[in-house]
């Protein structure tokens, strides 16, 4: 009977071993598993459309960390992005931020510009200057409904004084 049923076993504990393998490979992606010693700092939004717990934070272009967490600073209004930087990485303080995108369907990502200071960022900092994410279809809808300055306005006559 055993003989009968090792294939199967087999069969099944590769199934489950598969399993662990994807949810560990799901958490990390997700920012749900931060890589020991990560230096955790807070990045002040005035806004954070698109970005979600596990969004890139790279530093140009390449990922260096990743955001585990978004709250609303309830004096300010403005969004607190928590992220966790690789701990290889030494960003300078003054450093600054941006939400941005790969392009118009791209995916947003956390973009750092390092600064010049000699005093790299440390667990607990905060950084401030940082530019949010445009809203794209406002801007698209600027631009459409922009009043041509070459064209009189509808039930506007044209005159003209001798």
């Amino acid at each position: 009977m055993l003989r009968e049923n090792i294939g199967e076993a087999l069969v099944g504990l590769l199934v489950v071993i598969l399993a662990i393998w994807f949810v560990m490979f799901a958490w990390d992606r997700t920012g749900g598993g931060e890589r020991p010693g990560s230096t955790k700092i807070s990045v002040i939004f005035p806004n954070a459309s698109g970005v979600n717990t596990g969004t890139d934070v790279r530093i140009s272009g390449l990922k260096v960390g990743s955001v585990t967490g978004l709250t609303l600073d309830p004096q300010s209004y403005q969004v607190k992005v928590s992220v966790a930087l690789n701990p290889d990485v030494k960003l300078p303080a003054d450093s600054s931020a941006s939400v941005t995108s790969e392009g118009l369907l791209g995916s947003t990502f956390i973009a750092f510009t390092p600064g010049g200071s000699p005093t790299p960022l440390k667990t607990g900092d905060t950084v401030t200057d940082t530019q949010g994410s445009m809203d794209l279809m406002a801007l698209i809808g600027q631009f459409i409904n922009k009043p041509s300055s070459d064209k009189p306005a509808a039930g506007d006559t044209a005159t003209t004084t001798p």
